[in-house]
Formats: structure tokens, sequence, C-alpha cells
């Protein structure tokens, strides 16, 4: 019933598009801060391994999920209402509710961009396939990019995943043949 209202009202799914993609850009801001992260640490226990050192002690679980969102500077944990989207950030007037140092403006900026962009995907799509796939792609190439410009990395565990779906989609013709995606890839383009 959701999906068929949202199919025949386009202004009400490019607004659930763009509040969703508030939602995927504040978890968009964990991966931009964590995978980088991760990937170190799996650079550095592979080498220990490769070079037959001892593996490092086993030190607090850390992945996208673990541990909980907290501020860098005196380590308050965030509370769920201080994690929503864009609001949350201006209601704290862009300062940690415990200490009172600034959180950096990249985080509602990305929340923002992210909104937008989905916005923008869902306007010029419409509810369809196409639309669900240029999300993710959107998402993906998001937390890419800000992830490039922090860190020059592009990590595969993005990267490979967007493009086998993008092989696939188009396997179905979503976008293109899957001859001009396949040419496309080899080339570069």
């Amino acid at each position: 019933m959701m999906l068929e209202f949202l199919a025949s009202h386009a202004l009400a799914f490019v607004l659930s598009a763009a509040l969703v993609g508030l939602l995927v850009g504040s978890f968009l801001n964990v991966v931009i801060h964590r995978l980088p992260v991760m990937m170190r640490r799996d650079w550095r226990m592979q080498a220990r391994e490769y070079l037959e050192y001892p593996p490092e002690p086993a030190g607090e679980r850390f992945n996208l999920l673990l541990p909980g969102s907290h501020c860098p500077r005196c380590g308050h944990e965030i509370r769920s209402w201080e994690n929503i989207p864009l609001l949350s950030w201006l209601a704290l007037r862009g300062k940690c509710s415990s200490c009172k140092a600034p959180i950096s403006a990249r985080y509602p900026l990305v929340e923002l961009a992210c909104g937008l962009l989905s916005g923008y995907v869902a306007w010029h799509f419409g509810f369809s396939w196409q639309a669900g796939a240029m999300l993710l792609l959107t998402w993906g190439l998001l937390a890419m990019s800000m992830i490039d410009v922090d860190h020059q990395l592009l990590p595969d565990a993005l990267v490979l995943p967007l493009l086998w779906l993008g092989l696939i989609l188009n396997d179905f013709g979503l976008f293109v043949s899957l001859e001009s995606a396949l040419w496309g890839r080899w080339r570069g383009t």
C-alpha cells in the first residue's frame, strides 16, 4: 500500500527519498570515518603475520557498528536524539553536549548532500528500479569520494560491489546494454 502511494505521488516519493537520504548520510559518515581505520588495522595485521611478528594484543572491537558513536575529545557516547541527521547538529549548535567541543560541519554537510542527491535521483528517475539502483550508486560514490578526499583510498569493499551491481543490473538492460557496460568498464568511460 505504501509503495503504491509512493509510485502514484511523485512529490511524496521525492521527499521520502530525501528523508531516507538524510538517514543514509548519517550512516555514511560512520563508513567514511571507520572504513579507512578498519583497512589500516587489517593491513597492519597482515603485515605482522607476513613478517612473522607476534600479533598485536586484541583491542576494543572496532567495525561499522561497534563501538557506538562518541565525541573524539571527551568520549561522550552519542545518544540517539543527538544522532538525528542535521537537526541534532543544529540543536546542539555544532558542539558536543558534554564537553562543548566543536563538531565538524562536515557531518551535517554529508547528510545534507546525501539527502539532496537522493531527492534529485528520485525526481529524475521517478519510482523505478533505476531510481533504486541509482540511489545505491549515489550513496556509494558519495562515501568513496569523501574517503578519497581524506585518505586517497578507494576501498575495494565499496568499489567492487558497485562494479558488480552495475554489471549485473545492466545485464538486464537497466541503464545500458551489458555490452556497453563492459566496454565502458574496460575503457574507463
